[in-house]
């Protein structure tokens, strides 16, 4: 009984050693969300594989967010959660709340999870994330302590990888003044990725990828080249939540990272699945040679 379950694991390494290969030394970053990060089950799952990356020496940067913690974190002290454009909106106590949730209780967490190789950042240690105030597209709507990146700054960054560690991430920024910010986790992802010249960004959801039918999880698209995605918008294939995550991709790409991914965290292992096999995992974005 023995040799087929060593037959099959002598696949799958011999499968992934291309991708191992390929990826270490270099720098992937994940965006953290949705399932994922609420079941325990997954979390375990998801933090397992990440040291295991790091372990064969890929240097995984993880940002994550906490949505529904916060919200709890607000119902606790009886403050209604209120959204602008997708956005919370954040004022002086939310933003209290935020701080405490993020930088605090969920990114220890995670690094606890990570076996040692974890260190906890938010965007405001080493001004990792510089903000400046977002503005709503409505003049009459104020965002609060919503904050817009205007520059990254990598060095505490490339410190932690060169160590050996893991960069966990909370999406708090900071103004020139010290303001704290919240920033929306999709787009920080992004900029780090763009800042570190990343090799891959993941960003990890509660579907299974694009779907032509969204109703439909057979009509996967598994690529999508970069000038596709307008027309996508066009004919509403991409469409709600989805259009900021995957512009963010976009621009990772034009910006000079190398993939995009985006990935369904409910399914256990989604990332190594990605990362080691031929067929992949959800939708991956990819910018034509041509483009720069």
């Amino acid at each position: 009984m023995e040799e087929p379950r060593i037959g099959v694991m002598a696949e799958v390494m011999q499968e992934a050693m291309p991708y191992i290969q390929k990826y270490k030394g270099k720098t992937i970053v994940v965006k953290y969300g949705g399932s994922a990060m609420t079941s325990a089950e997954l979390k375990d799952a998801v933090m397992s594989d990440l040291t295991l990356l790091s372990l064969i020496g890929v240097r995984v940067v993880l940002v994550h967010g906490g949505g529904p913690e916060i919200s709890e974190g607000l119902d606790r002290i009886g403050k209604e959660s209120r959204f602008i454009e997708g956005l919370r909106v954040t004022d002086e106590e939310t933003m209290a709340v935020v701080q405490q949730v993020l930088a605090g209780k969920v990114n220890k967490d995670l690094v606890a999870l990570l076996k040692g190789r974890g260190i906890g950042l938010c965007g405001i240690d080493g001004a990792i994330l510089s903000c400046r105030k977002l503005e709503s597209q409505d003049p009459q709507k104020d965002l609060g302590y919503v904050g817009e990146i205007v520059k990254v700054r990598t060095t505490l960054l490339r410190f932690a990888l060169d160590s050996g560690f893991i960069p966990v991430i909370a999406t708090i920024g900071v103004g020139e003044d010290g303001t704290p910010y919240n920033v929306n986790a999709d787009t920080a992802a992004c900029k780090i990725a763009i800042a570190l010249g990343a090799t891959k960004l993941v960003n990890m959801t509660d579907v299974a990828g694009l779907l032509m039918n969204k109703n439909d999880p057979s009509s996967l698209i598994t690529n999508v080249e970069v000038g596709e995605v307008p027309d996508l918008i066009e004919m509403g294939v991409i469409e709600g939540g989805m259009i900021p995550k995957i512009m963010g991709c976009v621009e990772a790409l034009t910006k000079g990272v190398g993939e995009a991914v985006i990935i369904d965290g409910r399914i256990p292992h989604s990332i190594l699945l990605e990362i080691f096999s031929v067929r992949g995992s959800g939708t991956l974005f990819y910018a034509a040679k041509d483009l720069k």
